[in-house]
């Protein structure tokens, strides 16, 4: 299998199935003297392990991260940094069903047809699980980024037709599903209860904002920030719709009201509305970055869904196991580990996009 890669300068490798001993990443270009230690990297995976509310799959994982290799007396060498999770908690009888049968909604059956075989103990390289190595690697990259004075707030924007109204930092880490309005939270809670008495589950949209990126990142043809960062969020197996800036608004504004002015202030150049969400003509323009990833509802569902199994006969399957009933708020630090992880290597890409940076670089 190829493509496990995301990257340039600082190229992530995730590796390891939902079933198997274990997985983890390998990150390649990560500078030398980078302060990193384990639980740097756990105050993120924490973020994402199930069986930490009524919400998320009652597996029980610890997510515990192990550094292999790559950082000395705690600091990075500038060698590949290797971190393995160890799984736990498989229970492959759970998945018997689907041994022959292609679940609605996951991708059991072109899996299965790219390749002609397929773990079905949860998907194998297919299963959520597979965000690990993305979140531990993104640990890293937002590191990177804390040192450059770049800061990524990340939070639940909806949960199915239930919606922020208020925005309190604050409050993102004070309930199940990373809201910054409390009231919404109870809401979606509500919602989501319902959906669970029905054996249903539910979608939402994460909204993700990256302060203190420089202007001049990402290139003006293909690889096009917004098209790096797009890329990045489409590569999470939940994720169905991305959005930058006024997103899908833009197709009923006029150029009048979507266009971003520009002034100056305190000798600066700045913009007097950010509608592009920070990135134009698909490069970094110094403000506040602005993306939304729009999550599927949980496939895995108890109700009776009709498929075929792999001999071409007529199955009504009923899944069951342990499944979150949405994937919204265990996917927030997935897209914000996306996200950072883009950012860093832009970053290291964009050093070498003048001459007089490289000048200035090695004749200090």
């Amino acid at each position: 299998m190829s493509q496990s890669s995301f990257g340039n300068k600082f190229k992530v490798t995730t590796w390891g199935e939902s079933h198997g001993k274990a997985l983890g990443a390998v990150i390649d270009g990560c500078p030398a003297g980078l302060p990193l230690c384990e639980e740097d990297i756990q105050k993120f995976l924490d973020r994402r392990k199930p069986g930490q509310s009524r919400y998320t799959t009652a597996r029980k994982e610890g997510d515990l991260v192990e550094i292999l290799s790559g950082v000395f007396e705690g600091k990075t060498t500038g060698t590949p940094i290797s971190l393995m999770v160890r799984n736990t908690d498989q229970r492959s009888r759970d998945y018997g069903n689907i041994a022959y049968s292609y679940r609605p909604g996951h991708a059991d059956y072109t899996f299965d047809q790219k390749y002609g075989f397929r773990d079905y103990r949860g998907g194998g390289r297919s299963s959520g699980r597979e965000t690990i190595g993305r979140v531990a690697a993104g640990a890293i990259a937002s590191k990177i980024l804390e040192e450059l004075g770049i800061s990524i707030c990340t939070y639940t924007r909806s949960i199915g037709p239930v919606e922020i109204a208020s925005f309190n930092k604050e409050e993102i880490h004070q309930n199940a599903f990373y809201m910054p309005d409390a009231q919404a939270a109870v809401k979606a809670g509500e919602y989501l209860e319902e959906c669970m008495k029905n054996q249903d589950s539910a979608g939402g949209v994460i909204e993700c904002r990256i302060t203190g990126t420089p202007a001049g990142l990402g290139e003006p043809v293909f690889d096009k920030l917004s098209a790096l960062l797009a890329h990045a969020l489409m590569s999470i197996g939940a994720v169905k719709a991305v959005e930058i800036g006024d997103g899908i608004a833009v197709t009923s504004s006029n150029g009048s009201t979507d266009n971003d002015g520009f002034t100056v202030k305190d000798g600066e150049i700045i913009k007097t509305s950010n509608h592009a969400g920070g990135i134009m003509g698909g490069i970094s323009d110094g403000s506040e970055i602005i993306l939304r990833a729009h999550i599927k509802p949980t496939p895995s569902i108890s109700q009776p869904q009709q498929t075929v199994t792999k001999d071409k006969e007529p199955l009504s399957l009923e899944i069951h196991g342990r499944h979150d009933p949405v994937i919204v708020p265990r996917a927030v630090v997935v897209v914000e580990s996306m996200a950072a992880i883009t950012l860093a290597d832009a970053l290291f890409v964009n050093m070498s996009s003048q001459m007089d940076k490289v000048r200035d670089f090695y004749r200090k």
